[in-house]
């Protein structure tokens, strides 16, 4: 046997395993994103402050690498868009949480007057409708509503019991998570050289990936902060100017509905035709102006700010949307609905970068 036939039956071999064995970077980008599943899953509970501080230096970051690319150095940069950061948060704690809670309790306040007018319109069906609607049927559906809300009262009084050990946890946020994202911000090149010294060698699938990734979650976020933020200023001015109550309750749920899309927009209309129902009634004109600004908004936000701001951003499917919500939901409750389409961008990103049957791009590393 010669030394050629040796040569070319060794190739065989090789091209026999390459065909038949997964390529080694692959295998190495799925052990990364498996461990960090596991890592993540095992210890939320633990590390969330963590994980918020990671997510919101990440969205930081673009504005720190903008102020960069206009000849700012960086740790100036990293102080200016803290600052902002720190600004827009007590923004939040100070003026609209506070306003918020306040009309929230209000209404809360409003639901037994609610409940009473409602109460006596549904009596009234079973005169205006006497074949399709019973007395009976009324009167047991009113007794199921009235049972429901007493448990659902109970609830909230349990839940303020362990107030203050919610109270004790969101200090620990609000003074671990901010100290947090500075220095994520401000060391972020030695984080990430210290990290880098746990990757394999051959990480070129793993950078390519990460690259998909960091494009698509930064077109994403961008975009949704975007849509939140014009349409709760939208929203607010709207209901307002209308003389509608407990506006800026109504107003910001309209621009969070945006996070859980489909589902969102469903559950946001009731509260916004239920207020304006009971201050107006269906006879007088303010409840058809707040129908037809509602419609005006949800339109708007469809066919202009979507199309607009998501252009270069991953496209789902509504099927994946609301998949990714009751997988997520189910694994972290509420973080995995906030966080649902997130994390399914980032899988469909993921199998966008995966290489496909025939890619040669890595052969040269393998």
């Amino acid at each position: 046997m010669t030394i050629q036939d040796s040569s070319t039956s060794l190739s065989l071999l090789r091209g026999s395993f390459k065909r038949f064995l997964p390529n080694p970077q692959a295998v190495a980008l799925a052990i990364i994103l498996i461990a960090s599943f596991v890592l993540i899953y095992s210890l939320s509970d633990l590390l969330m402050p963590v994980f918020v501080s990671i997510v919101l230096a990440y969205l930081l970051e673009g504005l720190v690498s903008k102020a960069e690319s206009m000849n700012m150095h960086r740790l100036p940069a990293v102080y200016l868009v803290f600052s902002v950061f720190m600004a827009c948060l007590g923004f939040l704690l100070f003026y609209l949480i506070p306003m918020v809670s306040q009309q929230a309790v209000e209404l809360v306040q409003q639901i037994p007057e609610i409940l009473n007018r409602a109460q006596t319109g549904i009596l009234r069906l079973p005169e205006m409708y006497p074949k399709l609607v019973s007395e009976s049927k009324i009167q047991q559906i009113m007794f199921a509503v009235q049972r429901e809300l007493l448990t659902y009262g109970q609830n909230v009084l349990s839940l303020s019991a362990a107030s203050v050990v919610g109270l004790v946890s969101v200090m620990i946020y609000l003074f671990l998570v901010p100290m947090m994202v500075f220095f994520f911000l401000k060391d972020k090149q030695m984080l990430i050289a210290w990290f880098l010294q746990f990757m394999p060698r051959d990480r070129n699938l793993t950078v390519r990936v990460w690259e998909e990734v960091d494009t698509q979650i930064g077109n994403y976020v961008r975009g949704k902060f975007g849509e939140v933020f014009i349409l709760w200023a939208v929203s607010y001015v709207t209901y307002a100017t209308m003389g509608l109550n407990y506006a800026m309750l109504l107003a910001v749920l309209m621009g969070l509905q945006v996070i859980i899309p489909y589902v969102g927009a469903t559950l946001v209309t009731f509260p916004v035709l239920g207020v304006a129902y009971f201050q107006w009634g269906l006879g007088g004109d303010e409840f058809m102006y707040v129908v037809i600004a509602y419609s005006i908004i949800q339109a708007l936000d469809g066919v202009v700010l979507v199309p607009v701001l998501f252009s270069e951003a991953v496209n789902l499917h509504a099927v994946a949307i609301i998949v990714a919500i009751l997988l997520f939901g189910g694994l972290w409750g509420f973080w995995g609905v906030f966080l649902a389409i997130p994390l399914a961008t980032v899988v469909k990103a993921v199998l966008t970068a995966w290489p496909r049957i025939g890619d040669n791009s890595l052969d040269a590393n393998y």
